[in-house]
């Protein structure tokens, strides 16, 4: 059985895991939507040492494939920073967003610069676990032709990968075999993040739901469980996210 958890908040994440019987927990070390580096409260530092594992998930914001250099470069320092910060808690690894790249431009451009992120990243202890999308059609992780592309850009380097049932579904994946066809391009799956969806398959929409209150069906969302083999973190709402791991738990 897998370690099942969920994304708390971060002023006290350790409260938040036992309430609501989490074996681990991913939150953000700031505002994800701001660039301001992460802060690590008093409180979040006693997940540390808890017993249940941890991840930090890196704010929305971070772009490292874009060709703008105002957005690329910050983002390169705050995930340098996000980093840091995740290896203070001990973190099984940092989830990241595979960007994009604007109208018109060259993906290849993107897919470059997330090779250059690699070769100029200093060691680090935590693993960056790259995360597919929901929309954009300029993408660099929302369609797996488009991973496919990525991960040949940052062959030869240590890339997790992070699996969004909700974003799957989202950007038109099919659910039933998109375990194989990921694992056929990375080699691995490193973290599930279990979603229902609030919305039809192939909307682009991200807007994720409770196990069994959206629209995909939740024997094919278990079945992507059964078949990744990989720690989970529900995203699903708050209020229900204790059902949600009960339910795993039960029906895996």
């Amino acid at each position: 059985m897998p370690r099942i958890g969920a994304h708390v908040a971060s002023d006290d994440p350790l409260t938040h895991a036992r309430a609501c019987d989490a074996e681990a927990v991913q939150f953000f070390l700031g505002d994800p939507q701001g660039w301001k580096g992460p802060v690590i409260e008093e409180k979040t530092r006693e997940i540390k040492d808890s017993g249940i594992d941890v991840y930090v998930h890196a704010p929305y914001v971070i772009n490292v494939a874009t060709v703008n250099n105002r957005i690329r470069i910050p983002s390169r320092k705050l995930l340098s920073a996000h980093l840091a910060a995740a290896a203070e808690l001990g973190a099984k690894g940092l989830i990241v967003h595979g960007g994009h790249v604007t109208a018109g431009d060259d993906p290849q451009k993107g897919f470059d610069n997330w090779r250059k992120v690699f070769e100029r990243l200093e060691e680090h202890e935590v693993p960056v676990l790259i995360e597919n999308t929901a929309g954009g059609d300029n993408a660099m992780a929302r369609r797996l032709d488009r991973i496919a592309r990525l991960w040949e850009a940052l062959d030869g380097f240590d890339v997790g990968f992070c699996l969004d049932t909700c974003h799957a579904h989202a950007a038109g994946e099919e659910l039933a075999d998109v375990v194989d066809r990921i694992r056929a391009i990375t080699g691995r799956i490193d973290l599930i993040h279990c979603n229902d969806s609030r919305d039809a398959a192939g909307s682009g929409a991200d807007r994720h739901a409770n196990l069994g209150a959206g629209l995909i069906d939740t024997d094919l969302i278990l079945d992507v469980c059964r078949s990744a083999d990989a720690p989970i973190i529900v995203e699903t709402p708050a209020a229900g996210q204790a059902e949600d791991i009960a339910l795993l738990r039960k029906r895996l």
